[in-house]
């Protein structure tokens, strides 16, 4: 079967508007720290481009403006908060974009659903099979927190994040939306576009948003690669179906649509946008107690080109963005669980500082000893520990810290693992016959 489609060599070469429908997903992401409050002005730009057609009609980096229009209490933020005396009334602002700017500052006002939940997004991409055993995996993840301290210390905004540092060491702080919060919002009516000016097509290279060193990136846009007389084909596009290990169950039916052209070698469209993905949950395991996360693997096994039939595919989960932190793994399989944290370092620090202030054998240094026990919990404790001058009280304090970072690790319930609807995913996707997904041969 062919896809009989022109050649996009130049994108957006028409007379009028191009009309994006109701429900297209625009992931877009904060460009500067705002007050969290009621009527705060925000803009923000998108995370990937967005297509009609295979047209281009967005480019990445487009700016969108909007307000916050609520706050609603992170309960599980606060409770998390005070067990660590920190009584910061922490909210979750919901947000509502009404424009998009224009390369020459024009408006187009536009209408969207409010975006929830917002949370920076990260690109996690399919790591090769670990090495080492345990020990491996432990010197990887000291490597990982070595490498966030010195990100932390040498890179942009260190100044802010000192000062981010300090108020969080106050039992109350100013809040605020950070530069870097997302959301995936969706058009509620129908937005007409004004064309771009012609510009060659250039697949963007997007490299992870890990800020690990080690990390490796993915090309995601690379067209494809022959393996043998079948074509391997990488696609973008957004889940139409949300899936969770804590809800979801093997053999759920599940949809992806195609979010970006792909094209072959000669410029042609292979796989248009608007294609659809059909595929199963494979495994749901729910997170359980005594840390044991979740996991969850799924797969696509056909695509549906637009006015075509049916073609049987055979597809990897190459990529997804995970939002609210870096704290996912894709393996070589396709199966997703959250990264195993460190289990011994931070619980083995705490309760070495927490028992300090009772060893009598090194010194009067019994200040220092007090201060380092009790600094779990923040600057307020570490002045009462210090101020209270006994070593009694001090150990308390820092048992306290200690079993708050051992029973996560060791006893809570483990991480789920969660994709949102309209997650973007990045599909390998390989026909199973050597006639399918190939441009039509008529096509100049």
């Amino acid at each position: 079967m062919a896809v009989a489609l022109s050649p996009l060599t130049s994108v957006c070469q028409q007379s009028g508007n191009t009309t994006l429908p109701a429900g297209t997903p625009l992931p877009v992401q904060l460009t500067g720290h705002r007050a969290m409050r009621v009527g705060e002005a925000i803009r923000a730009e998108l995370l990937y481009p967005v297509y009609q057609d295979n047209e281009l009609v967005l480019p990445a980096h487009t700016t969108v403006t909007g307000t916050v229009v609520a706050l609603t209490p992170d309960r599980k933020r606060r409770n998390g908060a005070r067990l660590r005396a920190d009584f910061t009334p922490f909210h979750t602002p919901v947000v509502r974009f009404d424009s998009i700017v224009g390369p020459d500052g024009s408006l187009t006002p536009m209408t969207t659903a409010d975006g929830f939940d917002g949370a920076p997004i990260y690109r996690v991409v399919r790591a090769p099979t670990p090495q080492g055993g345990f020990f491996g995996q432990y010197w990887r993840i000291g490597l990982g927190y070595l490498d966030n301290i010195i990100q932390a210390v040498i890179g942009p905004d260190k100044g802010d994040r000192l000062l981010q540092f300090i108020y969080g060491q106050l039992p109350y702080h100013p809040e605020r939306i950070q530069k870097g919060t997302a959301w995936t919002i969706e058009t509620t009516s129908p937005l007409s576009i004004a064309p771009l000016a012609a510009q060659p097509v250039q697949p963007e290279v997007r490299p992870s948003r890990f800020r690990l060193l080690r990390t490796k990136t993915l090309t995601p846009d690379a067209g494809a690669a022959d393996t043998g007389s079948r074509p391997t084909w990488i696609l973008q596009a957004y889940l139409t179906d949300a899936i969770s290990s804590e809800t979801s169950a093997p053999n759920q039916a599940i949809h992806a649509t195609v979010a970006e052209p792909v094209l072959d070698p000669d410029g042609r469209v292979v796989v248009p946008t608007g294609s659809i993905l059909t595929g199963t949950v494979t495994q749901a395991r729910p997170a359980r107690h005594f840390d044991r996360a979740g996991v969850l693997r799924f797969s696509f096994s056909e695509i549906k080109l637009p006015d075509e039939e049916a073609q049987t595919v055979r597809t990897t989960l190459a990529g997804a963005d995970s939002a609210g932190g870096e704290g996912l793994n894709i393996n070589s399989e396709g199966e997703v669980q959250p990264k195993p944290q460190d289990k011994i370092l931070i619980p083995a620090l705490l309760i070495l500082l927490a028992s300090r202030p009772m060893d009598h054998d090194h010194g009067n240094h019994r200040a220092g000893k007090n201060a380092g026990a009790s600094s779990g919990l923040g600057l307020i404790t570490l002045i009462v520990g210090v101020a209270a001058r006994q070593p009694n009280f001090a150990t308390g304090i820092g048992a306290y810290s200690a079993a708050l970072s051992v029973y996560p690790r060791y006893i809570g319930k483990g991480a789920a693992v969660a994709f949102p609807k309209d997650t973007r995913i990045v599909i390998q996707t390989t026909a199973t016959r050597s006639v399918s997904l190939k441009p039509d041969p008529k096509q100049p």
